[in-house]
């Protein structure tokens, strides 16, 4: 399978909940700002831990670079509730599957003193 079409089939299994189907490999690694998650089984015991809060999701893809091993990909991802929230990733591919995601978004409130005046 292609990078893109990769990229699709993510896509749809999560929006359809079929998360157990996912094209990662046994010892796919996902890393975002909650930390590092190591392992397929690991992977999916936290999802399966967590479905009020992964699953539920319609995703809008914005920008997208794919090359043979790699893509970045940058979407607009709606809740159930509305809530929405604009994160990129990036993938690495290996044998056809999805060996590792380095996802960025932002998880909470910016400090007062980190905040930048008179920004919009």
């Amino acid at each position: 399978m292609k990078p893109k079409e990769l990229i699709q089939v993510w896509f749809k299994k999560w929006e359809g909940g079929d998360f157990y189907n996912l094209p990662i490999t046994e010892n796919f690694t996902h890393q975002s700002p909650f930390g590092v998650i190591k392992g397929k089984d690991a992977y999916l015991s936290v999802v399966k831990e967590n479905q009020d809060k992964f699953l539920g999701h319609q995703f809008q893809i914005i920008d997208e670079i794919t090359e043979e091993e790699k893509a970045c990909v940058r979407y607009l991802t709606t809740q159930s509730d509305g809530f929405k929230m604009q994160v990129s990733e990036w993938y690495y591919f290996k044998n056809d599957l999805i060996e590792k995601i380095v996802s960025y978004y932002h998880i909470g409130t910016i400090q007062k003193d980190k905040q930048i005046d008179n920004y919009q």
